[in-house]
């Protein structure tokens, strides 16, 4: 299908000088007129857009990982009880009783899937990809893990275990994947950049070193 149509919508965002793409525009619009009906309380909107770009997402988990990374004794502490271990750093838990890290290896990569619903660890990890919601993720991931992880770049060894943990409204995970060579001596907010939110579902590694600047 030609792509013109999309060229000419994107000039024309250009000519009058917006810099948002159509889903924004389009959520812009319906807070106006949400807002409008009187539905909803701008304040409380922005209270609940500041939350999750500054409190809540990837970025978030990023940071403890990275700690595991750089901080044996709090890596021993995640994997003991996680719960307990992000409450010591100042995190909330918000979602859940109960949250399970579990460390990929050299012999076992893990997985986070929610066969009934889509639980997950947002106060980590931030809002569910559309993806980890979908019916075929749920389905497919506890019967052929491999193909699926093949479906999004993941190649594994033959001898290395997939372990897949299935998250329940009281209990979610998180997975602490294996860090990247060349790393020694890092920051942990420079480690903190090498994490995606993928590979803390298990669908995804961390970024290569060279990946990030120094």
């Amino acid at each position: 299908m030609s792509n013109d149509h999309d060229h000419d919508h994107d000039h024309h965002h250009h000519e009058h000088g917006s810099e948002l793409s159509e889903m924004q525009l389009r959520v812009r619009a319906l807070e106006t007129i949400l807002t409008e009906k009187g539905y909803v309380d701008p304040a409380a909107l922005d209270s609940i857009i500041e939350t999750y770009e500054t409190k809540i997402g990837p970025h978030i988990g990023a940071q403890v990982v990275a700690k595991a990374w750089a901080d044996p004794e709090f890596r021993a502490a995640l994997i003991a009880d996680a719960s307990n271990a992000i409450s010591q750093l100042g995190l909330q838990q918000k979602v859940g009783d109960h949250l399970i890290a579990v460390e990929n290896t050299h012999a076992t990569h893990n997985m986070i899937v929610c066969t009934l619903c889509s639980c997950y660890p947002w106060d980590l990890l931030g809002l569910p990809p559309a993806w980890y919601k979908s019916t075929a993720y749920r389905a497919r991931t506890v019967k052929e893990p491999r193909k699926v992880l093949a479906d999004f770049g993941v190649t594994l060894p033959d001898d290395m275990k997939v372990r897949v943990w299935d998250s329940t409204a009281e209990t979610r995970f998180i997975v602490l994947p294996m860090r990247p060579a060349e790393t020694e001596g890092w920051s942990e907010a420079r480690l903190a950049a090498l994490v995606t939110r993928d590979s803390m579902i298990g669908t995804g590694f961390p970024k290569a070193a060279h990946e990030v600047a120094a």
